[in-house]
């Protein structure tokens, strides 16, 4: 399974990585993306199996990338993995075509229960 993270912060793409590891992914093929643009670009030329990526970027949001791979008809599992948890955003995400939304602070519990579905 490839993976690929997109948040602007290195920082939280290395806690992504580690919860993956820990959620049992451990054997996946992670890549990463530090902004929105660079995100939708790996996602068309790497063609991953999941995106978990942060909401507010600079150059091109998270939501902006989800709703861009509409329109190349690509579909990977996407999920958020951000600060912006509202209900309003989370039906914004789900509207979207988002499988799912990891609300930071994150935990182990969080990101099992949001990724258990794709964990084989």
């Amino acid at each position: 399974m490839q993976i690929l993270i997109i948040d602007d912060s290195a920082a939280m793409r290395m806690m992504v990585k580690r919860m993956l590891r820990l959620v049992g992914l451990d054997g996946a093929d992670v890549i990463e993306a530090d902004d929105g643009d660079k995100g939708l670009a790996k996602i068309l030329e790497e063609q991953p199996d999941m995106v978990l990526c942060d909401w507010n970027m600079p150059t091109m949001t998270g939501i902006e990338v989800l709703e861009s791979l509409a329109d190349e008809n690509v579909n990977p599992i996407f999920g958020f993995v951000t600060t912006e948890a509202s209900q309003e955003m989370r039906d914004r995400a789900t509207n979207a075509g988002a499988r799912f939304l990891i609300a930071k602070p994150f935990t182990e519990e969080s990101v099992r229960d949001a990724l258990g579905p794709y964990v084989p």
